[in-house]
């Protein structure tokens, strides 16, 4: 009977710790604020591909906002959605409040994708969602530092993380246009 025990305890750890491996949340748990301050469960993007992005209204690659809304208007829908998050994790280059950056980003660039309020994206106060994007032991996938504002997390409809675009990388690069279309 012991040893029974014993074997029971040892299936569970190696199973619990299998688990941990593949990444012990889902990104569908997590809920955010809309810019407008509103509830945002991430499960409502199931059965989309999501390309999650931090944002900033000054900085070089501001202008990506163009860009991504070319992409969203293109692509986005049923199958495809970006959402940006506003971050001053980098030379405080954004600087506004969610009221100042939703009319930057609407009078500007005219952005229909979603926006969320703004967070942190690294360090001490972390977000959740970022903490899972850049965590391997929570996402499954792989560990990742938050380089610079722009950097775009690329999500499948599963949920499931399967890559980390670099700032500099345009939203409309051929990579990108390809994993929205399921070409290789």
């Amino acid at each position: 009977m012991k040893k029974l025990i014993a074997i029971f305890f040892l299936t569970a750890s190696f199973l619990q710790g299998f688990t941990q491996n593949k990444g012990t949340n889902s990104i569908y748990d997590i809920t955010v604020k809309s810019i407008d301050g509103k509830e945002f469960p991430l499960k409502q993007l199931k059965g989309r591909k999501v390309m999650i992005v931090n944002t900033a209204s000054k900085c070089g690659f501001t202008p990506q906002y163009e860009q991504l809304q070319a992409l969203y208007k293109q692509y986005g829908g049923d199958k495809f959605v970006i959402v940006g998050f506003p971050a001053n994790n980098f030379m405080a280059q954004e600087p506004g409040t969610n009221d100042e950056i939703k009319e930057f980003c609407s009078s500007k660039y005219s952005v229909t994708f979603p926006m969320m309020a703004k967070i942190s994206v690294k360090g001490k106060d972390i977000h959740p969602l970022y903490k899972w994007l850049t965590d391997k032991s929570l996402n499954g996938v792989m560990d990742s530092d938050v380089k610079w504002n722009f950097q775009k997390y690329l999500i499948d409809e599963n949920g499931n993380l399967i890559s980390v675009i670099p700032p500099k990388e345009s939203p409309l690069s051929e990579m990108i246009v390809n994993w929205i279309k399921n070409k290789p």
